[in-house]
């Protein structure tokens, strides 16, 4: 949510985004000369100094002249040195240096621009970067080469840092030539006509250049159109640039539904912008500024015709001189290239093709100065405000912001304690007028705009409020621009406030409008839609399909192999083969019935297909249009061990080959090219299975079809040559004689294994390594694979740049590091486990990097996340190889196992490259490292000496394979209460050495999965809780639908999921998986994902409470809670005191069919010391950790007693206020994520208790 706001009279909201970088500027030859040095001491102004001999004009690079430099009086709050250049010149570099011969430098400055010496502007670099970095001694020079040139008469230095040790000292140079503009002044009534030579222009290619600098949000910069409907438009819109082309197409002309493509914002900053409209055809490349849009027009010509005339600054209407048809633009224009026709000096010099009406040839300069509220808490103006002649009190003024929220204004009235107060509330302005503490009356105006967005407190008093070093403020505050104050009817002027001489302030930044658009570029992902507040953006993945701060992780596993390890059955899944790369989720279905997991992708004729009447002239095509595109079909083969497709083919009297000739019919690969190659038979020959069996009807040809029979033949065959699959298009053209017919079917497209899982390469010497390209990952990456070592360290992989880098290691036997440098200094993100990781066992390792954040896992330790500095360089720069398994240097090698590497979706074949490179070997070795799946449902393979054994402590299932399912039936008399906890170590794992510019950030995030089969309606499935009073509840409704409560702030309504009305109480076997992340919630039922972001409801007790009454009857199975499997753990553990059990539980597989798969590559000895492992294991676990400070319970098929449901019944009939009884529910339902660690919290798990009022108190109260 956001608001886009443009500059408006009084108070009023717009529309548009942030502060965008200077003009895209080239760089002219040798426009590097220096412009400082030869400057009269008039041209040096500052906010300060402190002493004569440290006056401004002493500040040139290299002289010491007076104390050798210019330094400010310590007392100075905002230090600043300006520049006048004389005359808007180019500057492409600026250099500085500390005070000769002392001890005060300048580490870290912001560099400002202007037009007037008034309004000024930040220059950012190319990632948007404001700091410019500056010296580490005192006559060091440090040098900067400007990303993209200014064109400015004032320059501005703001030391932001100096040396600690001494003062701010400063000598600069600044580094350009001279720059020549022809400029236009518009005064909103005035315009340029360019009339053409003859009647029309038509064109196929235009190349239109200009700057301009508005005083509003709104005007028409070009405009030109034709009788034929083509037409081009060119304007401001809300401060940002909308272009309206269109070629040939009269439908478009004047539809109120014409699309533009809109480019940048808040270019109503009176700020010079750059604009090239660049077509050829219909393609059009759109540039301003910095940013650039490539777009495809509409209309069917490739020409634009414009009839007579083109008009700038304008549209006028015909026959009316004076009146126009749209608003027209406010402020300058220069250098206006149509075509290379330098359009304002002709009309400078009076040239007959141009009108120019109104139009003056300097740019006025408004005076128009901002003022901007920098600090979230501290920022404050406070103007005296006194009434007028007749009593009373007005103020206008003008602001700009992004925040939804916030006090623009507040005054004591003469009337005690009567009081004024103007704010923004959820996008609106609201003025309050407080008669006194009880009594108040409110006036809206304005759309409420949706914004996304944190907010952020600012403050702007009255000079009544009571403000020393800040103002205090009972209210959401005000972070923006203002400018234009005035007081019953009289000016404020901000330079006595500036002085100390009017009024009094804190964190503002005067003379300057410091908002700055984060959506621009948007680093969003996959069509995430980003949104922004004063300091941050915000990604919304809502429908993507993808997740994570820039919507840059799939939601969904790479391959039905994925789906199947996690222990999902047969179904229909969506996967992304390409993982966070840019092919989308696509649906198929996974047959995982038999020892091979089956990829099944349909086409658009899967039923057989009869076919007569064609020649080889006029043959019969069919086009398959699979349920996936040509790109995720050329993935999931790529991706694939193994493809095929089955052709049917029968036939009669009907060839597919011409023994002499052509072939007669054929298909068309994913390619595009022809194949004549039918069945299993070889590529590139043309031939039948049955020529490859040796059983043609007739040996005399090499397919039954060719035979020519009246009878009917059959050359079915598959397809598996994957390179060529699937089949995009099949030729038949020999069926148009008497009697000739053909009938086929093309299968779908059916693919098994998955090549990346088990790709592996082993390292024996520490000074080897696999080197790849350099990774491509300037601004996200994310970096996944397993290790298994014995070596106490060693490095992953590497990739460094001239001075960035990024890398991941096992630092120490139990910590792996993720380090990065993108600019902002060395970042060390570390996870220490509480076991050592060079066990010789395998684990996980995920490392990410985004713009926004990066983060770490291992194996199921919890997340580690750092935020980066909303200020700072974004792009990851590399230019070496990527090194895996090693260094450039050949130091720190690693020695042992990788496998699986995936880099942005790609996974890296270790095996190939492995073959040509001493020291490493590929594949690796033992029994857990082959592609057979001997570990099932996230089960751990752990290697022995002898064989191998099954960790499934992590694991829902049990057995010697994690195969078995742990299942109980329940009664409304049956109940468990699991307790369990988790190592304080691991839950409050914090990362070591990270950078003081990347803060910690936890984020919200569980899975949940389990099986139930019931026919009861309502019924509670699944509750976590806490003694916070929060909780998650999955329930069936009354309906049967099913629905997930989430009650995370203890102040705010829950927020209820329901993703469809069909009913789960049908007697069959469901399987669920929840996954949230923040306020996202992933949903499988039964194979299908839903993405649903929760709605809040208020009504929401009477459903959970009526599920909660009724108990649950039936079976549930396999739950499992991030990665603890507590129904497991609690009927393993009946003995511990952490468990409770009361009633009958009957241990049930629910009515599936048991497993009957018990092969086992090894001995039975290995077995049962599988077995014995796995009991060993999760006792360990439970009961290992008991002194552990953080204590965390899930609550599974709970149920709340008749008891709480009737007495809460009765207290309604009573008249019990909604709010008490609310109150009374959530004390019963606390839940928090295992994630979300407090100090010390504990929760408790409860399974199916219809009688829980046996319990002692509220705290113990749970559903």
């Amino acid at each position: 949510m956001y608001v886009e706001s443009i500059f408006a009279t009084v108070f009023r909201l717009l529309y548009d985004r942030t502060d965008l970088s200077v003009l895209v500027l080239v760089f002219l030859d040798n426009c590097d000369g220096p412009l400082v040095s030869n400057l009269l001491q008039a041209s040096f102004e500052k906010s300060s100094q402190s002493s004569i001999s440290n006056a401004p004009h002493f500040a040139k690079l290299n002289r010491r002249d007076g104390a050798g430099g210019w330094s400010p009086q310590v007392t100075d709050r905002q230090p600043w040195l300006q520049l006048d250049l004389r005359d808007r010149m180019e500057v492409t570099a600026v250099a500085t240096q500390g005070r000769y011969g002392g001890s005060d430098w300048v580490s870290g400055y912001l560099l400002l621009f202007s037009d007037t010496g008034r309004a000024w502007k930040q220059y950012r670099q190319e990632d948007g970067v404001g700091r410019f970095v500056g010296n580490v001694n005192a006559d060091g020079v440090v040098h900067h080469k400007l990303s993209h040139s200014i064109r400015s008469r004032f320059l501005r230095f703001v030391p932001l840092d100096w040396n600690p040790s001494g003062w701010v000292g400063l000598r600069v140079e600044v580094y350009g030539c001279a720059y020549k503009s022809y400029v236009a002044d518009f005064d909103g009534r005035s315009s340029l006509l360019y009339r053409f030579n003859q009647k029309s222009m038509s064109t196929v290619k235009d190349v239109i250049s200009l700057s301009f600098k508005s005083r509003q949000a709104e005007g028409v910069l070009l405009h030109g159109e034709g009788q034929r409907g083509d037409y081009i438009t060119l304007e401001l819109h809300r401060g940002r640039l909308a272009l309206y082309l269109n070629l040939d197409d009269t439908r478009l002309r004047f539809s109120s539904g014409r699309v533009a493509v809109t480019l940048s914002s808040l270019l109503d900053d009176q700020h010079w912008h750059s604009v090239l409209i660049e077509r050829f055809n219909k393609q059009v490349n759109l540039t301003v500024d910095t940013h650039t849009q490539h777009f495809r027009t509409k209309g069917e010509g490739d020409s634009l015709e414009v009839d007579y005339e083109l008009s700038f600054g304008g549209i006028p209407l015909p026959g009316k001189p004076g009146t126009f048809l749209r608003k027209n633009f406010h402020g300058c224009i220069e250098n206006l290239y149509y075509n290379g026709i330098n359009i304002i000096d002709l009309a400078k010099r009076r040239k007959p093709q141009i009108y120019s009406g109104n139009v003056t040839f300097s740019c006025s300069e408004p005076q128009l100065v901002s003022t901007t509220f920098l600090s979230s808490s501290s920022s404050f103006l406070s103007l005296p405000a006194t009434l007028s002649a007749s009593g009373g009190f007005a103020v206008r003024f003008q602001f700009r912001t992004w925040n939804p929220d916030g006090l623009l204004l507040s005054t004591r009235l003469a009337l005690e304690p009567q009081r004024l107060e103007l704010q923004i509330s959820n996008s609106r302005l609201r003025l309050t007028h407080h008669m006194s503490a009880q009594q108040k009356e409110e006036v809206s105006t304005g759309e409420g705009q949706h914004r996304k967005g944190s907010l952020f407190q600012e403050g702007i008093c009255d000079s009544e409020c009571l403000c020393d070093s800040y103002c205090e403020n009972p209210t959401l505050a005000f972070q923006g621009c203002m400018r234009l104050f005035s007081i019953n009817s009289q000016p404020m002027d901000l330079n006595l406030v500036h002085q100390g001489r009017l009024g009094d302030y804190k964190e503002l930044q005067f003379d300057t409008c410091g908002i700055h658009d984060r959506c621009l570029p948007n680093f969003c992902e996959h069509g995430g839609q980003c949104s922004q507040s004063w300091s941050h953006f915000y990604c919304d993945c809502s429908g993507t399909g993808y997740t994570g701060a820039t919507c840059h992780n799939s939601i969904y596993e790479a391959s039905c192999e994925a789906y199947r390890l996690t222990g999902s059955s047969s179904g229909l899944f969506s996967i992304d083969p390409d993982g966070s790369g840019p092919l989308g989720p696509t649906q198929v279905y996974c047959n995982m019935t038999e020892n091979k997991v089956w990829t099944v992708v349909i086409h658009n004729s899967t039923d057989p297909v009869r076919v007569q009447g064609s020649t080889l002239q006029k043959p019969y095509i069919m086009k398959f249009n699979y349920s996936a595109s040509p790109e995720q079909l050329m993935a999931l083969v790529a991706r694939s061990e193994q493809c095929q497709q089955e052709v049917v083919y029968s036939c009669r009297k009907s060839r597919l080959f011409n023994t002499w000739g052509d072939p007669l019919s054929w298909w068309v690969d994913q390619g595009g090219e022809r194949r004549t190659y039918w069945g299993g038979f070889l590529p590139g020959v043309q031939q039948c299975s049955c020529s490859l069996e040796e059983n043609c009807m007739d040996m005399n040809y090499f397919c039954n079809c060719d035979a020519d029979t009246d009878s009917w033949a059959n050359d079915t065959g598959v397809l598996s040559y994957k390179e060529h699959l699937p089949v995009s298009e099949i030729v038949i053209g020999d069926t148009n004689r008497t009697g000739s017919e053909a009938l086929y079917r093309i299968g779908p497209l059916r693919c098994y294994g998955d090549k990346s899982v088990w790709n592996a390469a082993s390292f024996y010497q520490e000074s080897s390594y696999l080197h790849f390209p350099t990774l491509q990952a300037e601004l996200s990456a994310d970096i996944s694979f397993y290790f298994k070592t014995s070596a106490p360290s060693g490095v992953f992989l590497e990739n460094v740049g001239l001075k960035d880098f990024i890398r991941v290691e096992l630092s120490s036997p139990s910590v792996v590091t993720f380090s990065f440098d993108v600019g902002n200094g060395l970042v060390d993100l570390a996870v220490k486990s509480h076991v050592p990781l060079n066990d010789r066992q395998w684990h996980y390792v995920r490392a990410e990097r985004s713009v926004k954040e990066a983060s770490l896992q291992v194996d199921q330790l919890p997340l580690r996340f750092l935020e980066a500095p909303s200020e700072g360089h974004l792009r990851l720069r590399l230019n070496s190889q990527l090194f895996v398994g090693g260094t450039a240097a050949r130091q720190r090698g690693f020695l042992g196992c990788i496998r699986t590497l995936t880099i942005n979706g790609v996974t890296f074949n270790l095996e190939e490259r492995a073959k040509m490179t001493p020291g490493v070997s590929a594949g690796c070795p033992g029994h857990c490292s082959g592609s057979s799946s001997l570990c099932h449902n996230s089960g751990r393979c752990i290697e022995k000496n002898s064989g191998y054994v099954c960790d499934c402590s992590q694991s829902a299932y049990g057995g010697p394979s994690c195969k078995e399912e742990v299942s109980v039936s329940f009664n409304r008399e049956s109940s468990v209460t699991y307790t369990f906890q988790e190592p304080f170590s691991v839950m409050q794992n914090r990362s070591f050495q990270a950078s003081s510019v990347y803060r910690g950030n936890s984020r919200a995030r569980e899975n949940m999965a389990f099986i139930f089969m019931t026919t009861q309606s309502p019924a509670m499935l699944l509750t976590v809780s806490t003694f916070s009073q929060q909780y998650i509840a999955v329930i069936l409704a009354r309906n049967g639908s099913l629905q997930i409560w989430y009650h995370l702030h203890v102040d705010r309504r829950p927020d209820v999921f329901s993703p469809r009305p069909s009913s789960l109480a049908d007697g069959h076997l469901h399987r669920i998986r929840i996954h949230r992340e923040g306020k996202d919630v992933y949903l499988q039922v039964s194979n299908g994902y839903i993405y649903k972001r929760c709605r809040s409801c208020e009504n929401f007790d009477e459903e959970v409470m009526q599920a909660g009454s009724k108990g649950f009857i039936g079976c549930l199975s396999s739950v499992q809670f991030n990665h603890m499997a507590p129904l497991k753990a609690a009927l393993l553990n009946r003995g511990s005191s952490l468990v409770s059990v009361r009633g009958h539980l009957v241990e049930s597989n629910c009515g599936a069919p048991a497993d009957s798969t018990t092969s086992h590559p090894l001995s039975d000895q290995a077995a049962k010391t599988n077995k014995d492992n796995v009991s060993l294991h999760d006792s360990a676990v439970i009961g290992g950790v008991v002194s552990a400070v953080i204590f965390i319970t899930l609550c599974v098929v709970v149920v709340m007693t008749r008891f709480l449901y009737q007495h809460r019944q009765a207290r309604r009939d009573t008249s019990i206020k909604e709010k008490e009884h609310q109150t009374n529910l959530e004390i019963a339902c606390r839940r928090e994520a295992a994630y979300q660690a407090e100090p010390a919290y504990r929760t408790e798990c409860h399974l199916h208790d219809s009688h829980s009022s046996t319990l002692r108190d509220n705290r113990e109260y749970y559903i």
